[in-house]
């Protein structure tokens, strides 16, 4: 994974400056890390979120600093505006690429599980796994096959098996994703009773307002 991102260097630092650059497209940014001096630069916001969006949050970015200066990067942490819903500051954290770093990746279920088709509840307790690998070798997702899962089977972390080119930090006894048996034979019964008894019943409600709560 890895993109190319164009920054500008951001000398004023005022309150001023900043929502100029805001209102011009632009996301004020910090870069730092690697035994290296904090500095202050601005993104393209719309490029960020399509990198991000299309490659994923642990892609390696090549940040091209407008003086020249290239430096390999990670998205380490963003601020979002609740009420515009709008990216107002990012963090770089600059990698080196021989070296090893630890990261959480997403787990994406592939399949449907035979005990959801027979009325179990599958349940995903753990969605990100961290992992160790070099920069350039960090997974997209870690990819969960639960087709062949029976009411009452789970799937954890002793389940996979580390990457050829990463390793699984994650205790082996946690739990990944699991399918909880269905209610009762007794409840499914009475609930099949009362959806076949439905009709006559929302007859007889009127207006009295029990079914919405019911629903509700």
């Amino acid at each position: 994974m890895m993109a190319t991102l164009k920054a500008v260097r951001r000398n004023d630092l005022t309150k001023g400056s900043t929502k100029s650059i805001r209102d011009a497209g632009m996301v004020p940014s910090v870069v730092y890390g690697h035994n290296n001096d904090p500095i202050t630069v601005a993104v393209n916001t719309i490029e960020l979120l399509k990198t991000v969006r299309d490659e994923g949050r642990n892609t390696i970015i090549s940040l091209d600093v407008e003086d020249g200066e290239t430096v390999d990067v990670m998205l380490h942490d963003y601020q979002i505006e609740p009420l515009k819903d709008q990216l107002i500051h990012a963090d770089f954290y600059v990698v080196d690429m021989s070296q090893e770093m630890d990261v959480n990746v997403s787990v994406h279920l592939l399949g449907e599980a035979i005990g959801s088709k027979e009325g179990g509840v599958l349940q995903q307790p753990l969605y990100e796994v961290l992992v160790r690998a070099k920069p350039r070798e960090i997974p997209e997702e870690i990819t969960v096959d639960v087709s062949e899962l029976n009411v009452g089977d789970s799937i954890m972390i002793s389940d996979l098996k580390d990457g050829k080119n990463y390793e699984i930090l994650e205790d082996e006894n946690t739990t990944i994703v699991t399918v909880t048996a269905p209610d009762s034979e007794e409840d499914l019964e009475e609930t099949e009773e009362d959806e076949d008894a439905e009709p006559e019943l929302v007859g007889q409600k009127g207006d009295s307002g029990e079914e919405e709560e019911e629903t509700e």
